[in-house]
C-alpha cells in the first residue's frame, strides 16, 4: 500500500473527521464560555459587590452577543464545509457497497440449504 493511499484511508475515516470537527467546535465553545464569564458574570458580580457599574454589564451582553454570533457562524461553516460533504461521501460509499453483487453461494452451502429447507418442509407437514 502506498503512502498516499494509506494517508487517504486514514484521513477519510469518519472518526478522524469527527475528532477534527469536535476540536474546532470545542475551541469555539471555550471562547463562548470565556465571553459569558468575562463579559456577563464577572461584571454582575462586580456590580453586586459594589466594584462595578451597570454599563459594564450592558457591554458584557454585547460581548456575549458577539461571541454567540461568532460561534454560530463557525459552526455553520464547519457543517457546510466539512460535515455535509463527508456525509454525502459516506452515503455514496455506502450505496456502492449495497449495489455490489452478492458473491455466489458455494455448492456445498447451497446443498446444505436445500437439505435444511427439505427438513423444514417435513417437520411442518
Amino acid at each position: 500500500m502506498s503512502l498516499v493511499s494509506e494517508f487517504k484511508d486514514f484521513a477519510l475515516k469518519g472518526n478522524v473527521i469527527d475528532l477534527a470537527v469536535g476540536v474546532v467546535i470545542g475551541g469555539a465553545f471555550g471562547k463562548l464560555v470565556e465571553g459569558v464569564v468575562g463579559g456577563v458574570i464577572n461584571p454582575i458580580v462586580a456590580t453586586v459587590t459594589g466594584k462595578g457599574s451597570t454599563d459594564a454589564i450592558l457591554a458584557g451582553f454585547g460581548q456575549l452577543g458577539t461571541g454567540v454570533m461568532n460561534f454560530l457562524i463557525l459552526a455553520a461553516v464547519v457543517f457546510f464545509v466539512f460535515v455535509k460533504p463527508m456525509n454525502k461521501l459516506k452515503a455514496i460509499t455506502a450505496r456502492k457497497v449495497q449495489d455490489a453483487p452478492a458473491p455466489p453461494v458455494p455448492q456445498d452451502v447451497a446443498l446444505l440449504m436445500e437439505i435444511r429447507d427439505a427438513l423444514k418442509g417435513k417437520t411442518q407437514a
